[in-house]
């Protein structure tokens, strides 16, 4: 039985609005997702308060969506400050498959109801 599923890698990426930043943000500061992992460029830092907003969403960007679904068109999230126009944009920039046995011990259920070990 094959247990592969894909997840859109991601880049998360600070961009600028009509409005000033009031946060530690930087244009062009960003961090990418691969599987359940977030990578920062060496040397990057990005604020723990903006990635509360962001860390929510990114699971759903992660997978396939209806291009009908909001979360399919949507991109730029705002810096949770309100005082901010710090902007962030989240870029599908690939895909990778997984594999459900490698990712959790929990068993898929065969197509008869039961469980089906991998």
């Amino acid at each position: 039985m094959d247990d592969s599923f894909e997840l859109y890698d991601l880049k998360v990426e600070v961009v600028a609005s009509d409005r000033p930043f009031v946060c530690s943000h930087r244009e062009g500061d960003c961090f990418y997702v691969q599987g359940e992992n977030l990578v920062f460029p060496e040397g990057s830092s990005f604020s723990m308060y903006a990635l509360s907003a962001i860390l929510p969403l990114l699971p759903a960007k992660q997978r396939n969506t209806d291009p009908n679904d909001w979360m399919t068109t949507d991109a730029y999230i705002a810096c949770p400050d309100p005082n901010c126009g710090a902007r962030f944009l989240i870029t599908r920039t690939g895909k990778r498959t997984f594999s459900h046995s490698e990712t959790t011990i929990v068993p898929l259920e065969a197509d008869d109801g039961t469980e089906e070990q991998i």
